[in-house]
């Protein structure tokens, strides 16, 4: 008869020779919320504009006349350079929050909030054109055409509110057509080259921007086309009052329609990359050209119709400032770079339609606010611009951000170290071995 063995309990805990690994607890449901949110885009942005104005206020400081005094005996009094420093800051940055949002020091109401519009008005075009460059960077089209579209837009709108006489119903909405329309063919004419030849967008843009500025220094310089008649100078006619953005409140409150028109163009880019057919087939692209073309999509077709979007988009802006900023006359010079300002502004709303939107206010802010800078505590409007360009250096460098703040790594950036981490520890391994044979 076969007898079987016993059955022995099972053995907990390590076997003799083996490493004990010790067990770690999950982390707590919200510890691991806060670590996904400090790891987002927005905490990021946020911390990046923080970070802009820190650094523009040390430049403030540093070319302050007081605090320059001051540091000559610092060492003595202590005391008088810092509170230099945080006179120059603060005044600076609360002329800026008079100058953009809210005048605290006004007599009446609506004299305190004429800020706020003078932002959104500024804001305005920013935000139509930086729609425009968003929607190619999406596409992965890199447009810096912004100018050239603009100009065509503005030479575009003036053509029909110069010649077109008509109630405002009818005169505007043809002025804007016109000027969407003229953007469209600019742009589309980048799209169609790339599509067609392969030749780079940043060289077509680059090109076109030079033949649109000749191209309306031309039509504003020549009789009988742009050029205000009776006048030697290179500048257009006032634009009507019929093709122009009634104002949304009464003087002196500045913002207009432009706005509410700069509101529904976001509402609509958000619309087409989001939520449409063809958005989808935009992002596809964008993504990766050959595993969408794998798929069926016909790439060349989205890329003309993207560029031909960013150039409507970016006619629109010049629209604005024709019809809603610039209204006595314009001259070649309407862009007012904000053509190269709109790349900047889609940078910062990382190519999304509402990130784009707040992007244009914020840089509406800052450019409202520069003047009262300027005027009230002799701030250089370079400054602003500085700030400008270091939101878009930490922007473009997230790692460096988290850095400075010490904020969590995403997982991007982990995959990597763990990939560097792995690439030192096996070139050590195989150094070793070369070593011992």
């Amino acid at each position: 008869m076969t007898v079987n063995p016993p059955e022995l309990p099972p053995v907990s805990g390590p076997l003799p020779g083996q490493e004990v690994q010790p067990s770690v607890a999950p982390a707590p449901r919200q510890n691991r919320l806060i670590t996904e949110l400090l790891r987002g885009n927005v905490v990021t942005t946020v911390l990046a504009i923080v970070l802009s104005m820190v650094i523009g206020g040390i430049l403030i400081a540093l070319t302050d006349e007081d605090v320059q005094r001051t540091a000559g005996y610092f060492f003595a009094q202590p005391m008088d350079m810092l509170r230099a420093v945080w006179d120059s800051v603060s005044g600076a940055y609360a002329a800026l929050f008079r100058g953009a949002i809210f005048n605290y020091d006004a007599p009446s109401f609506v004299r305190a909030i004429k800020p706020l519009t003078d932002t959104l008005n500024f804001a305005t075009p920013l935000i139509a054109a930086g729609l425009g460059v968003g929607l190619a960077f999406r596409v992965g089209l890199f447009n810096i055409g912004g100018r050239g579209q603009m100009l065509m837009g503005a030479a575009a709108a003036g053509f029909v509110a110069f010649s077109v006489d008509a109630p405002m119903f009818i005169h505007l909405p043809l002025t804007v057509l016109a000027g969407i329309l003229g953007g469209l063919v600019w742009g589309g004419i980048v799209g169609l080259l790339k599509a067609r030849t392969g030749a780079h967008e940043v060289i077509l843009t680059i090109m076109l921007n030079f033949i649109a500025l000749y191209f309306v220094s031309w039509l504003l310089s020549t009789p009988g086309l742009l050029m205000r008649p009776g006048g030697t100078q290179p500048i257009s006619p006032a634009t009507p009052p019929s093709a122009q953005f009634p104002k949304l409140f009464d003087a002196p409150l500045t913002v207009n329609w432009g706005f509410i028109v700069a509101i529904a163009a976001t509402i609509f880019v958000w619309w087409l990359i989001e939520r449409s057919a063809l958005g989808f087939r935009m992002r596809a692209v964008g993504t990766n050209p050959f595993a969408a073309r794998a798929a069926g999509v016909n790439v060349e077709r989205v890329l003309i119709y993207a560029m031909a979007f960013a150039g409507a988009l970016a006619g629109l802006a010049g629209v604005n400032q024709m019809a809603g900023t610039i209204t006595s006359g314009f001259s070649s010079h309407i862009d007012a770079g904000i053509g190269f300002d709109a790349i900047t502004v889609a940078l910062l709303g990382r190519s999304r339609a509402w990130g784009v939107f707040a992007a244009g206010i914020l840089f509406g802010a800052l450019k409202a606010g520069s003047f009262t800078m300027q005027i009230s505590e002799g701030i250089p409007v370079d400054i602003v611009l500085v700030v400008q360009a270091l939101i878009v250096l930490f922007i473009a460098a997230p790692p460096l951000v988290r850095a400075v703040f010490f904020l969590p790594k995403d997982e991007a950036e982990r995959a990597q170290a763990v990939s560097r981490k792995a690439s030192r520890k096996a070139s050590r391994q195989a150094a070793k071995k070369a070593v011992s044979a």
